[in-house]
Formats: C-alpha cells, structure tokens, sequence
C-alpha cells in the first residue's frame, strides 16, 4: 500500500514525499493564478526507468558523457512540479507557489506560456508503454489535493504536454488511460 500524500499547511508542498528543490523554477506572474494540470511522461534515456536520470535532469547534474541521448538534454534548465517513478514514489522538485519550466511553449484556451499558470507532474514512463496503477493512485491523490487548494484546475483543466504543445510534444502519450484517471477525478 502506498503512503497518503497531503499538503503541508502552507500548501506550498507535498507532505510525506521527497523534497529536492530544483533550480530551474522562478516566480510567477500572479501566484493565484493557477489553473491547470499538465501531465507528462518521461524516461531518461528513452524507455528506461530508474537510474536517477530524472533527479539529475531537473537538478542541472545529469552528465552527458553518461549516455548518447543526454548529450542533447543536459544543461537545458527544465522542471516539473512533480515526479511520480514507477513504482509510485513521489518526489518534489518546485513548490506549488512558484513556476516550475515544464511545458516549455505552449498555449491553452486561448492563453500561451503555460508554465505561468499551470501545474505540471511527470510521470515516469513513455508514449507506449502502460503506466503502472502505483502511478495512477498517486495522481489521482495528488490531483484531487491540487483541486482542493485551486479550485480552478476543473476536469476540463486537466491535460497532457501533448495538448498544449501538439505537433512538438506527444506525452503523456497514447498508453496513458485517460478515461481510467479520470473516472476518479471530479
């Protein structure tokens, strides 16, 4: 059984999880403006989990000389709010308050940099290959605490990288169960 995630008071992190602050996070443009989830997958290298490649990724640690695929995506500042591994393990790199640099360009209904509003969770995996239910009774946790802090992040103010950056970017990908996660989700 997995452990209960809940905010800490300030509503700034996740209680009961890993804490390593990322650099790559900076203010946001109006700290009470947060409204929409954005949902990703990833595996460092691609289609390999563990290993700490995310950790170091969103930490500005990840050596290229460790794999050909990280000579391209080292040293490029990015975050997520949220990393969820595949065996549900929780780790937190940017407090709720700030932005953390997920979605990179991109644009919902109308408004783009939605880095500037949004919250964004990695989950550890790829396009094709089905995430595991450790995963998706982490998420669902941590997105009804998100909907009870901000209100706004409505059903319909949940997506995946792919709808916000279509034609750059496919995450969560087609193996993620949309319908499964949010038969949970009001």
């Amino acid at each position: 059984m997995l452990k209960p995630v809940k905010l800490e008071q300030n509503g700034e992190w996740l209680a009961g999880v890993r804490h390593r602050l990322s650099p790559n996070r900076d203010d946001r443009p109006d700290p009470g403006d947060i409204s929409l989830l954005v949902i990703h997958g990833i595996s460092l290298p691609p289609k390999r989990y563990g290993g700490g490649y995310v950790d170091q990724l969103f930490l500005n640690t990840l050596d290229p000389e460790e794999h050909p695929y990280f000579t391209d995506i080292a040293g490029k500042p990015v975050s997520a709010h949220v990393f969820i591994d595949r065996q549900g393990k929780v780790t937190q790199y940017v407090p709720f308050s700030q932005r953390a640099w997920h979605a990179g360009q991109s644009g919902f209904q109308g408004r783009s940099c939605c880095n500037d509003f949004s919250i964004g969770i990695e989950l550890e995996g790829c396009d094709d290959q089905p995430y595991t239910s450790d995963q998706y009774e982490q998420l669902v946790a941590i997105t009804r605490l998100l909907q009870a802090q901000w209100p706004a992040i409505e059903k319909q103010h949940i997506v995946g990288h792919c709808h916000i950056a279509p034609g750059r970017k496919t995450d969560p990908g087609p193996a993620f169960d949309w319908d499964y996660y949010f038969s949970f989700i009001a």
